[in-house]
């Protein structure tokens, strides 16, 4: 059984910033964004987490393996370096979507997004390190079939991101109303899915809705393991399988990381 922990990264009173004392300037706005996202990203994966930065103001991390104070040391890195704050709410649940509403009641509870004296809040709960198995995240890792051939060197960018999209926005709706699972557009033409116990069938069967809502051919690579790190390697080498053997759908162990001497 997966046991997924995800934390919810909302910038404190983000919305009511970004035009006090007047409106920013936007591309001064995006930067922030993403140098906030990159930041968040090597923090979190410096511990073998996985971060998603989903509208920027409000990102989706897989935490397992990180505790209380890893949630505080990464508050108070951002306190330090940025003008904003973040907010951290914490969730552990065998289905994902059930992780992140834990995760987003919590800060729901403390306060608006946009409230003005809601600052550095950290709720919820985090995996116990005796809890902990090496099968408590599954991760799937999709890909759209010969994106390049069909897509990007057939038609201009921005008619080849819509038909992306498209892909994309199909299956995630599917993955949440059907499994429980959540998908992060990742660049290019990759998906990642944070998934429970899903079986072939399960897959192939997203797959296959995909094709007939969007017109957008998958294959997926599924991992399991201690982190998502771990897990997301996993179904990196599965993807690699569908990639040269011209299958569907690949399920790969995850593989084991020798420590240096």
């Amino acid at each position: 059984m997966t046991n997924t922990q995800l934390s919810l990264i909302q910038i404190d009173n983000y919305g009511p910033w970004t035009v006090t004392p007047e409106p920013r300037r936007e591309m001064d706005l995006q930067t922030l964004q993403s140098r906030l996202f990159a930041d968040l990203a090597q923090f979190v994966g410096s511990r073998d987490g996985y971060v998603f930065f989903t509208r920027f103001d409000n990102m989706v991390a897989v935490t397992n393996g990180l505790d209380e104070a890893d949630h505080e040391l990464l508050q108070e890195s951002i306190a330090n370096r940025y003008p904003v704050t973040i907010s951290l709410g914490t969730g552990v649940d065998a289905s994902p979507v059930e992780a992140l509403e834990s995760a987003t009641a919590g800060l729901q509870t403390a306060g608006s997004a946009q409230d003005g004296d809601r600052r550095e809040v950290l709720s919820g709960d985090v995996l116990a390190e005796s809890d902990r198995m090496p099968e408590d995240l599954q991760i799937a890792h999709f890909d759209v079939n010969d994106a390049t051939g069909k897509y990007t060197d057939r038609l201009n960018e921005f008619d080849s991101f819509i038909q992306i999209e498209q892909g994309y926005a199909t299956l995630m709706r599917y993955l949440r109303e059907e499994y429980g699972a959540l998908s992060f557009f990742v660049g290019g033409d990759n998906i990642i899915s944070v998934c429970p116990d899903m079986d072939e069938a399960d897959y192939r069967d997203a797959i296959a809705h995909v094709e007939r809502e969007a017109g957008v051919e998958l294959k997926v690579g599924v991992g399991t393991g201690r982190t998502a790190h771990v897990a997301g390697f996993a179904a990196k080498h599965a993807l690699e399988v569908c990639r040269e053997e011209g299958t569907d759908v690949e399920f790969d162990r995850p593989h084991v990381e020798v420590a240096d001497d």
